[in-house]
């Protein structure tokens, strides 16, 4: 059973930088694509930045010279949150996709909190 585990997140002041973390557990094939999203109260969960096998880079164009997402092992994946907006206010998932088995894994999400 795959199970993903974000750490990370927390209340910080506008201007300031967080890093989130993300471990998976348990047997993932192929790994493909890794990812984060978020979800703020009352919207829909939108993509912020994903990491592809090759080690290109998507970005959201909330996050575009703001963010980074990076990865130094297989099961593991970060963002690299600066300049941090209350606008960024909300709960941040990564996903693990798995080529072999079509399957997307997500973590249980991290807060993250920005104050003006």
């Amino acid at each position: 059973q795959v199970q993903l585990v974000e750490s990370g997140g927390g209340l910080v002041q506008a201007g300031g930088s967080l890093r989130l973390s993300c471990g998976a557990s348990g047997t993932i094939f192929s790994i493909n694509d890794r990812g984060w999203y978020r979800q703020a109260p009352g919207k829909q969960r939108d993509l912020v930045a994903i990491i592809t096998p090759d080690g290109s880079t998507k970005y959201a164009d909330s996050a575009k010279g703001r963010f980074i997402i990076s990865t130094d092992n297989p099961k593991k994946v970060y963002l690299q949150m600066n300049s941090l907006k209350p606008e960024d206010t909300a709960t941040y998932y990564c996903t693990f996709s798995d080529l072999s088995t079509h399957s997307n894994y997500w973590g249980q999400g991290t807060q993250v909190t920005v104050s003006s």
